[in-house]
């Protein structure tokens, strides 16, 4: 009997690499009906290109990813207020990738498939409903075919929500759930043809009153860059936090135009972009519990966090080999999520407060910025030495 996950994204696919690495059957069931490499840029932090190392995805990753150098903090005029070196120059054994997210999640499910067989992954299918009642050692899971809309139910050894912020897995363990919490940050993102800056492997971070950019290169010429300006205090979300939405040009612009870096054309980068993403930054108080018997949650549906730590697909990549491990280790079922739910989900809710405390850190000078993201590392598990020094999740 297989373990059944819900969701084609990252967390998903990461998890069933590592089942199978681990010598436990699964299969993934994704809504969409095709996957599309659709996106922007995310960064892969070195605690979880380890893993994906691991499952023997080096070369690929390199193939696809910038290996990032450094974060460069300056001015809206180019001046620099402060440098960290990240990956192999901070110092980790493993080096922090930025990629181009549809590229990655292609990239796994073309893993996924070639190890665990062509119909390991099921699109255009909907995890709708779950009875957990314990019969015969499995959880009956209702999956909707999208293309027919007909309701089919199969047997699992267990559900693995990693549907995503808007998880219907997550949706049934906890109808109760508050709604999303938007920082009061409006999001702008896009990928722009553009030629590579300072070290061709650095990013940049630009703060200038209540507008921020981030950018950097994510290869084949791209550099990935996310607009953020605060519209209001941090509150309940009212209206949508679909990832995809199309944002407008004439919407940012204004907040950017007179940006003047030197060697980087702000302005330019954002009317260069082909297609802007719009978002709310949003998270959610961080849960209880994560699930019970034979269901779990994993990445977005267990622990969304705000991304300005580049954590977010870092957290569901660990979660993964965890979860894997937890469950290759144990007989029984429910004991081995139990397992993983007491050592993920007080590290991912350390994370999204974390990433909380990083969005309304004012550090401007040199010390304070060292002091802030000396501190995110500490808290979010990515010391170096602790890192470096620490045994593999594998369970082989």
């Amino acid at each position: 009997m297989r373990v059944l996950i819900a969701g084609g994204g990252i967390g998903g696919p990461a998890t069933a690499l590592s089942l199978h690495a681990a010598g436990v059957e699964t299969a993934v069931v994704e809504s969409a009906r095709e996957i599309r490499p659709l996106g922007v840029g995310i960064n892969l932090l070195p605690h979880a290109v380890r893993e994906l190392i691991e499952l023997g995805l080096g070369d690929e990753l390199a193939a696809i990813g910038v290996a990032t150098a450094e974060n460069v903090y300056c001015d809206r005029f180019g001046r620099r207020i402060f440098t960290e070196p990240r990956g192999l120059a901070q110092g980790y054994r493993w080096p922090q990738y930025s990629v181009h997210r549809g590229e990655l999640q292609r990239l796994l499910l073309a893993a996924v498939r070639e190890r665990l067989g062509a119909d390991a992954v099921r699109t255009g299918a909907r995890v709708v409903g779950f009875d957990d009642s314990g019969q015969r050692g499995s959880v009956r899971v209702r999956v909707l075919d999208r293309a027919t809309g007909t309701v089919g139910e199969t047997a699992a050894r267990a559900l693995i929500g990693a549907d995503g912020l808007h998880s219907a897995v997550r949706a049934a363990l906890h109808p109760q759930d508050g709604p999303l919490l938007w920082s009061g940050i409006r999001m702008w993102r896009g990928t722009t043809r553009a030629e590579p800056f300072l070290t061709g492997r650095s990013m940049v971070i630009v703060r200038d009153g209540d507008a921020e950019l981030v950018a950097y290169p994510i290869g084949g010429g791209r550099v990935n860059w996310v607009c953020q300006v605060r519209m209001s205090e941090p509150g309940p979300l009212t209206g949508d936090a679909a990832w995809n939405r199309a944002g407008w040009l004439a919407d940012v612009l204004p907040y950017f135009e007179d940006w003047r870096l030197g060697w980087l054309d702000v302005p330019g980068l954002l009317t260069g972009c082909d297609e802007i993403l719009e978002y709310p930054m949003v998270d959610r108080e961080p849960l209880p519990w994560w699930g019970s018997g034979r269901v779990t949650l994993l990445g977005d549906a267990a622990h969304p966090m705000y991304p300005v730590g580049a954590n977010g697909a870092s957290q569901a990549v660990v979660d993964a080999r965890v979860l894997a491990r937890e469950l290759a280790r144990a007989d029984d079922v429910p004991t081995a999520l139990a397992r993983y739910e007491t050592e993920r989900r007080e590290a991912t809710a350390a994370v999204v407060r974390a990433n909380r405390a990083m969005n309304r850190a004012g550090a401007r000078t040199p010390e304070e910025l060292a002091r802030v993201t000396d501190t995110y590392r500490d808290t979010t598990g990515g010391d170096v030495r602790t890192l470096n020094a620490r045994p593999s999740l594998s369970c082989r």
